[in-house]
């Protein structure tokens, strides 16, 4: 590694000229990702509901729809409007009265009921078939095209109209979250350092491993809009400590040669070093949400866990030679740092161990109360502004037709007329279930299909298959409708065995099922793998229980926060956030416990080695939660996407419990169990056996 570094330090213009060289490929990278704003497409891919999503896209040409009310029209216009509709780019179909009809037979046919189905007083709705899915570009510009077609008495709602609203909001506010995260984060490192210009050499070279991060993604072809929103924030705050630790390091080695370029040499080889045990947590963290079986998990994990080794090479590549190229301007900018002495801590914290251990055990109980009980919503169209034209055009549809979301069911097309009809009638007296709207309803029992258009049963029958609307005035996850759909499950098979009820509800219920299981699978997986990491780095059996478990109780201490509060969070909050404050947070724990363990072993009796070990990484700590803070709290003020906005208040507020947690908690368990560590640490009995004292 020395060698290395002094090659990198040598030909240092060379090397900033090759890291700003690989930024040109990587913003073509960025450019060239797609992006994925539904996350129903991250549901396995063996689930009944994505299978039958896959057979509507196969065997109907449909891959989504909306549902679009239209308001104070008359027949003819209506009529027009769907013919227009029909005429854009990537719509397969239209189910409507005149689309139903199309001219060869009189509206007075259709039964009252099927009839109601499309019309309230002055309001009609027709169901639009695209042939692309919810999230596919062709979609949602033909969302677009068939607002400005209809002007402002059309509603357009549906899981597609949310995803194109979703798509909007974010391309417009994920420039600002990068500018907050940067201004916030330039503002606490020039509080903190000791120059005006370091923080500002800091993020432009995060901000070039970001870019190699991001443009690399176009490798997997695609991200969910999640992962792009927060990505650079997350990393920009996972790895500014590393550029800081560096910086300190090279300051301690000018202090002991007087060449700049062995200085930074050796710096940089006791930053891998140091760093190395401090990102593995980190990608283990991000690496743990791979095992996500909703794979918006994997998406998120591979491109952080991309994003902190890349971080890692920007620090011993970039920035050391950045550093040396500026060194007389960051002399000639350098300032007294404006945090004060924070050396007090770790007196305080011995003084009053045993009150602190109390403490300890006291927090525990409504911590991981309220984390056990927090409440989650899975309704994506609830995490947005409700001035939205999707959210508007939903609300607008509940209240005229009390309908808050539309199953699909397929049915083997041989099962009878009749028996779909029974089918039909006994789904239509489920609670909840408003319309059921099929080929056979449309005309009853007993009036075969040919009296139709074979356009309108094309519509509504395939070769093998044929389709059913259930209108429900149930809301997306709640309780009633995954009950709902557990009874129209078993209406459905009771008449076709290889029926499938598909749908933005079923599928939504999936993801609960799905997440419920991923978030103790993650939860296991992340903290063994931290455990492992921990054990060996400090080569301990206990220390890593003592650890992982402060972490544990700051997780809980922040996630409890939103039960306490009557907050309700977005899904993925609990799962995402628990791994990312684990292995981002975990690294202020092992620097505390590594310099009170260097002092155990180094003769100290144990107050003296923990009241050292706060005084000597309290500064350390605080600057790096609070960097992490800054740079995620901004964005949470921010944005109105209540799925990021949550996701970044929740980090940043993790970052400042696990804080607190390892500067007053994690000392006191350590004075408590010192005589356990001591016996179950390798090499550490003999060392201190001299010194053991109350």
């Amino acid at each position: 590694m020395n060698r290395m570094a002094k090659w990198l330090v040598k030909h240092r213009v060379v090397v900033v000229i090759i890291c700003l060289l690989l930024m040109i490929p990587s913003i073509m990278g960025m450019t060239a990702t797609k992006v994925k704003y539904d996350l129903l497409y991250y549901l396995p891919q063996d689930l009944d509901t994505v299978k039958g999503q896959e057979i509507l896209m196969e065997d109907f040409g449909k891959g989504a729809f909306s549902l679009c009310l239209t308001e104070g029209m008359t027949e003819a216009a209506q009529a027009g409007l769907e013919e227009a509709v029909r005429q854009v780019p990537h719509v397969e179909s239209v189910i409507g009265y005149a689309s139903i009809l199309r001219g060869a037979l009189p509206a007075e046919i259709l039964p009252d009921e099927v009839r109601e189905v499309f019309q309230k007083e002055d309001m009609r709705l027709m169901a639009v078939f695209f042939d692309e899915t919810s999230s596919a570009e062709g979609t949602m510009e033909a969302i677009e095209t068939i607002r400005r077609i209809a002007g402002e008495r059309c509603f357009v709602s549906g899981l597609s109209a949310v995803v194109t609203d979703t798509k909007a909001l974010v391309e417009e506010q994920e420039g600002i979250y990068v500018a907050i995260a940067v201004a916030l984060c330039c503002l606490v490192l020039m509080m903190t350092m000791d120059s005006f210009l370091l923080p500002l050499i800091f993020l432009c070279c995060i901000g070039v491993s970001i870019l190699w991060n991001m443009g690399s993604n176009c490798f997997f072809g695609e991200i969910s809009y999640i992962t792009k929103a927060v990505a650079a924030v997350l990393q920009l705050g996972v790895t500014l400590d590393y550029s800081i630790f560096l910086w300190h390091s090279y300051k301690e080695q000018k202090g002991l040669t007087e060449d700049k370029d062995e200085a930074m040499a050796r710096a940089i080889g006791q930053t891998f070093t140091s760093i190395l045990g401090s990102s593995l947590t980190t990608v283990a963290g991000f690496v743990s949400i791979c095992f996500m079986s909703f794979t918006l998990g994997r998406d998120l994990g591979i491109v952080m866990s991309k994003g902190v080794i890349l971080g890692v090479l920007g620090t011993v590549s970039l920035l050391p030679c950045v550093i040396r190229m500026m060194d007389r301007a960051i002399e000639k900018t350098s300032h007294k740092p404006l945090l004060p002495d924070v050396g007090g801590i770790g007196r305080f914290v011995v003084k009053h161990n045993k009150a602190l251990c109390v403490l300890l055990i006291v927090a525990c109980i409504p911590a991981f109360y309220g984390y056990n009980h927090v409440d989650v919503y899975y309704d994506m169209s609830s995490c947005l502004p409700e001035t939205l034209a999707s959210v508007k055009a939903n609300e607008k549809l509940a209240d005229a037709f009390d309908v808050s979301t539309t199953h699909l069911a397929l049915i083997d097309s041989d099962v009878a007329q009749k028996d779909v009809c029974a089918m039909a009638d006994e789904m239509a007296a489920v609670d909840g279930v408003q319309q059921v709207l099929c080929l056979d309803s449309l005309l009853g029992p007993g009036i075969p299909e040919s009296i139709l258009p074979d356009e309108t049963v094309s519509l509504l029958k395939s070769g093998s298959y044929q389709m059913m609307l259930i209108s429900s005035s149930y809301v997306i996850s709640s309780d009633a409708v995954n009950e709902q759909i557990d009874q129209l499950n078993a209406i459905l098979k009771e008449y076709d065995k290889g029926g499938m009820l598909i749908g933005e509800a079923p599928c939504t219920k999936d993801l609960i099922a799905c997440t419920d299981h991923d978030f103790k699978v993650v939860s296991v997986i992340s903290i063994a793998a931290i455990f492992v990491i921990i054990a060996l780095v400090l080569r301990s059996v206990s220390l890593p229980v003592f650890l992982v478990a402060i972490i544990e109780l700051a997780i809980a201490l922040n996630l409890c926060i939103p039960y306490y509060t009557n907050t309700t969070l977005p899904f993925v909050g609990p799962i995402l956030i628990s791994t990312i404050q684990l292995g981002a947070t975990v690294d202020y724990a092992i620097l505390m416990t590594t310099r009170y363990k260097q002092g155990r072993c180094s003769g100290k009796d144990k107050k003296t080695a923990v009241g050292e070990a706060v005084a000597s990484s309290a500064q350390s700590v605080l600057v790096s939660g609070i960097g992490f803070f800054a740079a995620t709290f901004g964005v949470g003020l921010y944005s109105n996407v209540d799925i990021i906005s949550s996701m970044c208040r929740l980090i940043s507020r993790g970052a400042l419990c696990s804080v607190v947690v390892v500067l007053f908690l994690l000392p006191a368990l350590l004075l408590a169990a010192d005589g356990l560590i001591v016996h179950t640490t390798l090499n550490m009995k003999n060392k201190t056996e001299r010194t053991q004292s109350v």
